[in-house]
């Protein structure tokens, strides 16, 4: 039962609101960073009662955690801190929004540089993968390669997810790998959930490396417990043995992603394809793929021009 408005702390309030209205509401890795953050606030703040939660101590403790975090994390913060604080003057448990305006700050993040391979450097992977009658990591090395998928909705393909007639792979859930049990659970997002093209021969592959197993049943999944870091150990042996730029699991993705592009697919289609939400992640993620083509592009224009003259 949570204490009254007098007596109950900030950090107090925080843990009741997130088992009100997030346990069992949102996917287990979203609840985990809702938790994250409240171990924050109650690191930084651990004597703050909800009543005097104002404008300025709201201040402080975003201030506090942009100290040790890049802004973009800071926001993600301040967004889950807000929904609870909002909550709390409807409930007129505060009398103002103590977040309106507030500034979010942030360390200077490190400058991260993206990986993925050139169409050579692919090929030479993909002759290294062990692509025998039965599935194994290697082909499911092979399915991201081609479809761009992220690493948990890789593991969540079942038969049924196969619509070999029209060539299709349904992607509608995930498989949460992050725990012991694991187990489906929903996609990043509403985009995530979509419908990606195969292309003939990895049709055909798949459809005879599946048949006869169970078609509710992930694949990938046996009774060992899975672990993402043990799948990147393979792909970089992989790498080294083709003599490549080592990549992850994460980095073939990427490079799914940048063959389109350089291939002309156009954003919007790389975006869906990928299950982001809007183009504006697919063009904050590949801004230097994306920056070298129009460079290209701007010698097609003058190209085309100068026939003018």
């Amino acid at each position: 039962m949570t204490k009254n408005k007098e007596s109950q702390l900030f950090y107090e309030y925080l843990a009741d609101w997130i088992k009100i209205y997030k346990q069992d509401a949102v996917r287990d890795v979203t609840l985990n960073k809702y938790r994250s953050s409240l171990k924050w606030v109650r690191r930084i703040a651990p004597t703050l009662y909800l009543k005097d939660l104002t404008k300025r101590t709201y201040q402080e403790i975003i201030n506090e955690y942009a100290v040790t975090h890049e802004h973009q994390t800071t926001l993600d913060f301040h967004h889950q801190i807000k929904s609870a604080i909002l909550d709390a003057v409807d409930e007129g448990l505060i009398p103002s929004n103590p977040t309106r305006n507030a500034v979010i700050k942030g360390k200077t993040p490190r400058k991260k540089k993206l990986k993925f391979l050139n169409e050579a450097e692919l090929k030479k992977l993909i002759q290294q993968l062990d692509l025998g009658n039965e599935i194994n990591w290697d082909w499911f090395l092979l399915l991201i390669i081609k479809t761009g998928l992220r690493f948990s909705e890789a593991l969540a393909v079942t038969p049924n997810d196969f619509d070999f007639n029209s060539k299709m792979l349904r992607i509608n859930k995930t498989w949460d790998y992050k725990s012991i049990q694991g187990g489906f659970q929903k996609t990043k997002n509403e985009a995530s959930v979509r419908s990606i093209q195969l292309d003939w021969q990895l049709s055909m592959q798949f459809s005879l490396l599946i048949h006869g197993m169970p078609p509710e049943k992930p694949i990938f999944i046996s009774n060992k417990r899975i672990f993402n870091s043990t799948i990147n150990n393979h792909l970089k042996l992989l790498c080294k043995q083709a003599d490549i730029p080592v990549i992850t699991v994460h980095g073939l993705r990427h490079t799914h992603a940048s063959l389109l592009l350089f291939g002309d697919v156009s954003i919007a289609t790389v975006a869906e394809r990928l299950g982001h939400s809007s183009m504006t992640t697919t063009q904050e993620t590949y801004i230097h793929i994306i920056r070298e083509l129009e460079a290209k592009d701007n010698e097609k224009i003058m190209h085309q021009m100068s026939k003018l003259n």
